[in-house]
């Protein structure tokens, strides 16, 4: 079994490797602090010190260990600044999308009741203290006042909440994952010793920050190993390769989305001199893994994890990486098939502590061990393991629809959808796609006497409710939705209709 060791919390860990080395570059990206507009370098040290500030500014404003903050915003060294110092003070992090509408903000509002917001989007101020006029609303610099008594950091245990993070589920509203710093830390190390990961290693991280991919990994595992990063807000494809150039990267990671995006460029080839490209969130077709190997001369190394469990399966770093397949279980990872379903069951160190204040879901979500041992996550996916122990995911019974990497969850649009007046019934399922891994699709059964909407009118009409990447795709007239004996669609028989 893969053993945590000491210091037991992802913020020891980070404080310990940061004060070694202080002068060495550590991150590379916008920085208020540097007076420019272009991106700039913070060293360990530097960065060990600003997020100090930050925890002294949020303890002078009041807020204590176990109180929850809201953090969203482009990426930036001050977003990763604000991230650690939250961490370092005790306080439970809320990574959140920058692209929520005002429904799905008020719901993680009221679910966590958070005590502060640290956030950099326009407007985001003024709807959070909508919502909570009590809320202490900072940028991610954190330009609070100091003062008041010295603020004691560091003193986290393996088992204090670190993060919420809103996971979607099968029913209800996005349900709050709660991992804590022992979890983090776990699922760092685990990638850190499978993927060969060393302080040697740059990355290009343009995955956001609110995501596990990009936060959970890529920048925690950066932080761990003492490595380096060149964070990038959002993605675009030369931007991405002449990044790569000019900082002397060695490791990319991505979602199929944008391994689709820099296959169609013509410096794809630029991506062959990296040690190590990963991707995942979704499925990597395999055509587009052959045209990488092709065009770069790249084996994508595919993985699979989720809010709940940070990394759990990845094909070896040595070793064959199967086009279809995840990989092996990571270090500290127990995976299984339950019988008769197939559904995937894991447990570890990494597998989140349960959902936030609902221990009826939590409790739905683990399986006692019949030896008594611990307990094993639901996944929620589908699974196949082959005779070398290689692991695929052949379907999802939580219905979840995974699009350029981020979650979608099927009832939200539908609610959001079925209010259009010419919209009898509605019902929306991922559709696998190489360059997003799943489109939504919203399959319509059109009110009496009046035509189908199309695609751009649903768009237009769900717009002002949905997050951009929740609006379908396509759109497909039926007559009937297929639903079983006690009325409920049928989500997996929506796919038999062709969408085209």
């Amino acid at each position: 079994m893969f053993e945590l060791g000491e210091p037991g919390t992802l913020a020891g860990a980070l404080v310990r490797r940061l004060a070694d080395e202080p002068d060495r570059a550590l991150l590379n990206g916008p920085w208020s602090d540097s007076g420019s507009d272009n991106p700039v370098w913070i060293s360990r040290g530097g960065f060990l010190e600003k997020s100090a500030t930050v925890s002294r500014r949020l303890a002078a404003a009041g807020l204590v260990a176990g109180d929850r903050v809201l953090v969203s915003g482009p990426s930036s060294i001050d977003l990763a600044v604000a991230h650690v110092g939250c961490l370092r003070l005790g306080l439970v992090v809320v990574p959140t999308n920058g692209a929520y509408r005002d429904a799905e903000l008020s719901h993680v509002m009221a679910d966590c009741r958070p005590r502060a917001a640290l956030v950099d989007h326009d407007g985001w101020g003024e709807r959070l203290v909508a919502m909570d006029p009590d809320l202490v609303v900072a940028g991610t610099a954190v330009d609070l006042p100091d003062g008041g008594p010295p603020a004691v950091l560091d003193r986290t245990s393996p088992d204090d909440p670190a993060i919420i993070g809103y996971t979607s589920g099968t029913t209800g509203r996005p349900k709050g994952a709660v991992l804590t710093q022992a979890n983090l830390l776990a699922g760092a190390r685990s990638v850190e010793v499978a993927w060969r990961w060393t302080e040697a290693d740059r990355l290009m991280l343009c995955l956001p920050l609110f995501h596990m991919h990009g936060l959970g990994v890529g920048l925690h595992t950066t932080l761990l190993v003492g490595g380096s990063a060149v964070l990038q807000s959002g993605f675009d494809p030369d931007a991405v390769l002449d990044g790569l150039a000019e900082h002397r990267c060695s490791m990319f990671f991505g979602v199929p989305t944008m391994y689709h995006r820099l296959a169609d460029n013509r410096r794809v080839g630029d991506l062959g001199g990296l040690r190590l490209c990963v991707a995942g969130s979704a499925p990597l077709a395999a055509a587009l893994h052959g045209r990488l190997s092709v065009a770069a001369g790249v084996s994508v190394l595919e993985r699979y994890g989720m809010t709940e469990t940070v990394m759990l399966v990845s094909n070896p770093f040595d070793g064959e990486r199967r086009p279809g397949a995840v990989g092996i279980p990571l270090p500290g990872v127990d995976l299984r098939l339950a019988e008769g379903s197939g559904e995937i069951e894991v447990r570890g160190p990494n597998v989140f502590a349960g959902y936030w204040e609902r221990p009826e879901a939590t409790a739905e979500a683990f399986v006692d061990d019949p030896d008594g041992g611990d307990s094993w996550f639901r996944t929620g996916d589908l699974g196949a393991v082959d005779a070398d122990g290689y692991v695929r995911i052949v379907g999802r019974a939580k219905e979840l629809i995974i699009t350029g990497g981020l979650n979608v969850y099927p009832r939200e649009v539908d609610d959001a959808l079925a209010s259009h007046p010419a919209v009898a019934e509605v019902a929306v399922a991922g559709i696998g796609s190489e360059e997003w891994g799943e489109e939504v699709v919203a399959w319509v059964v059109p009110a009496d006497g009046m035509e189908c909407p199309s695609v751009e009118e649903l768009r237009a009409f769900a717009r002002d409710a949905l997050a951009s990447y929740k609006l379908p795709r396509r759109v497909v007239a039926v007559g009937a939705l297929p639903r079983n004996a006690l009325g409920k669609v049928m989500r997996h028989e929506l796919r038999l209709v062709d969408p085209d």
